[in-house]
């Protein structure tokens, strides 16, 4: 076992459920077999590894406490042979970039949206095991499943710009990087935009589009295709399949929500913000930065919204406002 995968048995959850724990264990036993021709080496370093004290401990912790863990492992039981070979920090950094160039093994949205799951169940199974077997910080474990976020959005945009300069709507800057200079602007908020995401969070996200970046022929058409670029990115990611899904999206903290398509031009943002911008939105924006599409665009708007969020002088109203707003 590498240092990276250090077992720390008295830290390990004891399992909820014994009858679960034990019927995983047998369960993981059949999924390597049935795995084992494809990847006999892997799948051995994972059944020796099953059949040590601290296998045995971290198995039972799993099955007997975690359904969805369950699911993961049972379903690519090799990972954790990985894991036992290249240690948990190197993996999941393999799976964040593995998860930035989807789009290369992609050829429709289904094609797409598998590939994304099956790396959100692996890097869900390799951050979980880091976490509850200690060797993990807290740091970490939400920065990890915030770099995956970010970088399952950004396979999302290069997808729906490509598609979108494909029918026309607009002319890709960059062939082998659609997002750059592309105009097209994933905002993160929340949790995301903090990088505090947990197992359970949902993405907010805000989208916008700079005209001004974008070549087109067609400016009066650019609202729509932003529209369906968007519609179909937050179905990528949030659609459940038969594999899962990706991350829950939440859109509703775009500027103006009751009367604003799901996505406006950042000079439409910047108007609202400027001159209608309420103090929760100031706060919401403190957490707020680019995680894909055109980041150089991104960092503009953020840039340009900072005397909205970092006001000079706040009257009294505005204080005690601000002091209700949990965020």
């Amino acid at each position: 076992m590498p240092d990276a995968f250090p077992i720390l048995r008295d830290q390990l959850p004891h399992p909820a459920d014994l009858e679960a724990a034990l019927r995983g264990r047998e369960d993981f036993l059949v999924a390597c077999e049935n795995t084992a021709e494809t990847e006999p080496e892997i799948v051995q370093t994972a059944i020796d590894f099953a059949q040590t004290q601290d296998g045995q401990a971290l198995l039972d912790a799993i099955f007997g406490n975690s359904p969805f863990l369950t699911q993961c492992l049972l379903r690519e039981p090799s990972w954790l042979g990985r894991m036992c070979l290249e240690g948990t920090s190197a993996l999941a950094k393999a799976v964040i970039d593995e998860t930035r160039v989807a789009t290369r093994q992609a050829w429709d949205d289904a094609c797409l949206m598998r590939v994304l799951r099956v790396h959100k169940r692996r890097i869900a199974l390799t951050v979980a095991i880091g976490d509850i077997t200690g060797s993990w910080s807290l740091y970490e474990v939400t920065e990890a499943l915030s770099d995956f976020a970010d970088a399952a959005a950004s396979a999302a945009a290069s997808y729906v710009i490509r598609r979108a300069a494909d029918r026309g709507a607009f002319v890709l800057k960059d062939a082998e990087n659609p997002e750059r200079g592309s105009g097209y602007i994933i905002i993160g908020m929340g949790k995301l935009g903090a990088r505090e995401l947990n197992y359970s969070s949902d993405i907010d996200l805000i989208c916008l589009f700079d005209a001004d970046a974008i070549e087109t022929d067609n400016r009066d058409g650019l609202q729509q295709h932003a529209i369906r670029m968007t519609r179909t990115l937050a179905r990528i990611l949030d659609e459940r399949t038969a594999d899962g899904y990706v991350f829950r999206v939440d859109l509703r903290l775009r500027p103006d929500l009751g009367s604003t398509p799901l996505a406006i031009s950042v000079l439409a943002a910047e108007t609202y913000y400027e001159s209608l911008g309420q103090n929760w939105e100031r706060a919401a924006m403190i957490k707020a930065r680019p995680i894909a599409g055109d980041l150089d665009a991104g960092n503009d708007f953020i840039d340009h919204l900072r005397p909205f969020v970092w006001r000079k002088n706040l009257d009294f109203a505005a204080i005690q406002d601000l002091s209700l707003i949990h965020i």
